[in-house]
């Protein structure tokens, strides 16, 4: 088969026990799941292309995986486990500025009624909660429509 050859990957005892309990395990999510069927098939000696085939995924996703659980092999097995081998990388952008603490309890606060805060409403509108939210110091500043965005998506 002419092209490029992926670098061999191969397994150490521990990780491939660790793969494998991973897959079978009922609470694994699914995309962690793929991708130690990735990396096990690799180190059963099959080339991205079989690999994708064999998964129905793109090429570049089996190359990623594979390449990013060589590029981790490195670190110690007691360091990193399976499973943050395999999890995604940090999402590049600004740290969250409110805390999920602080979000638990601007839900808390839109849960009670507005006349327990001393409002004069009988339901509560997102520039109340932000003026709310912002009285009782939860969080230092806050817009009415990111209020709204908070509370959004805390519900089910």
């Amino acid at each position: 088969m002419s092209g490029p050859h992926p670098v061999p990957l191969t397994l150490t005892d521990a990780e491939r026990q660790g793969l494998e309990l991973l897959i079978r395990r009922h609470t694994t999510a699914q995309q962690i799941a793929q991708r130690g069927r990735i990396v096990l098939l690799a180190a059963a000696g099959r080339n991205n292309a079989q690999i994708a085939d064999e998964l129905k995924l793109s090429l570049a996703a089996v190359r990623l995986w594979r390449q990013r659980w060589l590029s981790l092999q490195a670190i110690p097995f007691a360091e990193l486990s399976v499973e943050e081998r395999l999890a995604d990388l940090p999402r590049p952008g600004a740290p969250a500025r409110i805390t999920a603490d602080q979000t638990c309890q601007s839900m808390a606060m839109a849960c009670e009624p507005p006349s327990d805060s001393g409002r004069p409403i009988s339901h509560w509108t997102n520039r109340e909660i932000a003026d709310e939210v912002l009285k009782r110091q939860i969080v230092a500043h806050i817009s009415p429509r990111h209020a709204a965005r908070l509370l959004k998506i805390g519900r089910p």
